[in-house]
């Protein structure tokens, strides 16, 4: 009886380390299936801070990649943000290479004028990054040169220099999410 009792102990422990083993392989599943929205030097505050509201509403991770032209307690961005900023996962890089380096895995998404596929002629993988460039000159060159091959634009008319960073992101994710079925969003 006495070995039946040590059997069932370790019968028990093993379910119980399968059981953790799965709930930590679903839960880093999730982290790597996220969607990833990264700002490299945003400079408006509100911008931003319409970003990350969009990030908090939508469950998107919020990159943020220095040099920002505001300090991150700007009342502006804070505003912007409204009481949704304890939703926020965001993260603060000291330049493009430290954003490279720590997010090594996913496909990148380049938003910009000289795109020359629409943001709908995409298949968005799990797990990527959309990069929105400054207000004033959009993503650098080196950075468009590094992934030629995923540069995504929307489609406006040939007299209009851009649009309002914000809204450009806001366009992008929901079209992520819609091909994604809109997951975890009531």
């Amino acid at each position: 009886m006495g070995y039946l009792v040590v059997v069932g102990r370790a019968v028990v422990l093993r379910v119980a380390v399968v059981i953790v083993q799965d709930v930590i392989e679903r839960r880093t599943v999730f982290l790597n299936k996220r969607l990833n929205i990264v700002m490299v030097e945003p400079e408006i505050p509100p911008n931003t801070g319409n970003v990350a509201r969009l990030c908090a509403a939508t469950g998107a991770a919020l990159h943020l990649v220095k040099p920002l032209g505001f300090s991150i307690d700007d009342k502006h961005l804070k505003r912007a943000g409204l009481d949704y900023w304890h939703l926020l996962d965001i993260y603060i890089y000291e330049n493009f290479a430290e954003f490279e380096e720590k997010n090594p895995v996913g496909p990148r998404y380049l938003a910009t004028t000289k795109g020359s596929r629409s943001y709908t002629d995409i298949s968005y993988e799990p797990g990527g990054y959309l990069l929105f460039g400054k207000e004033t000159k959009g993503l650098a060159p080196e950075i468009l040169d590094r992934y030629p091959e995923t540069k995504i634009r929307l489609p406006m008319r040939s007299d209009a220099r851009s649009l309002n960073l914000s809204n450009s992101v806001a366009v992008i994710v929901y079209e992520v999410l819609r091909q994604w079925g809109f997951p975890d969003l009531v």
